[in-house]
């Protein structure tokens, strides 16, 4: 069974046949929200909305740790993330699906481990490679079968949020060669690497990050572009699980 995690723009899996739903209770206190379990095509899923049914959970306040340790606890055998992002890298343009390669993170203050305090050993897990490369390559498969053109690779960038990035911040991230930003793809990565889950991200790209192209005065979030986003996605998933 593999998890999905949605984000903003996918809160709700419309092609998701519901089963069950279960709150899930962990060490490190409550999941953003309750499980959703149930079938896409052939397979069984399990949904998580990272920020809440509602959006109610601003990235910096989603609690991690406990919405990986819910799914570690149900059995699952690898993590699909969707997110939006901003575009960066000039092919990167809205309405754009990314699948990306590698990852930077600019967060800070966020719980990032399961190895800490006293009880616990110092651990160090690779992440040479953050990303499953089994479930990058069944995403972009599957987006080619389902006619849903995807780019292939990139980099992440995980910045702190909430609030957007200065054109600054953009031309930094861009000098350290990264492609699309987001807020979410971290410590998510790590933590999944840390139970040994594979995780993949499938990232959609809203709008052109601050400075780039049309966003040189102001980023906008273009409902139909967002739309369009959402829809592809939906697309890929139902391709996905009914190969």
């Amino acid at each position: 069974m593999l998890a999905i995690i949605g984000g903003t723009g996918l809160a709700t899996l419309p092609i998701l046949e519901v089963t069950h739903r279960q709150v899930v209770r962990t060490p490190y206190g409550d999941p953003s929200c309750a499980l959703t379990f149930g079938r896409i095509g052939h397979e069984n899923v399990v949904f998580l909305a990272r920020h809440g049914y509602g959006h109610s959970l601003a990235p910096h306040e989603i609690n991690y740790r406990a919405n990986i340790w819910a799914l570690h606890d149900q059995g699952v055998r690898g993590i699909i993330s969707l997110g939006s992002a901003g575009g960066i890298r000039h092919d990167m343009s809205p309405g754009t699906l990314v699948v990306p390669d590698d990852i930077i993170d600019y967060t800070w203050g966020r719980k990032h481990t399961f190895f800490e305090g006293l009880d616990r050993p110092v651990v160090h897990v690779d992440f040479t490679r953050p990303f499953s490369e089994t479930l990058r390559q069944r995403l972009l498969a599957a987006g080619s079968t389902a006619n849903v053109p995807v780019l292939d690779g990139g980099v992440y960038a995980c910045a702190q949020g909430p609030r957007l990035e200065s054109r600054a911040e953009i031309r930094k991230f861009e000098r350290d060669g990264c492609d699309i930003v987001g807020m979410t793809g971290m410590p998510e990565a790590t933590l999944a690497r840390e139970f040994d889950l594979p995780y993949a991200m499938l990232n959609f790209v809203v709008n052109w990050a601050a400075g780039v192209q049309d966003s040189q005065t102001s980023v906008s979030f273009p409902s139909d572009l967002q739309q369009v986003g959402v829809d592809r996605v939906h697309a890929l998933l139902a391709c996905l699980f009914s190969s």
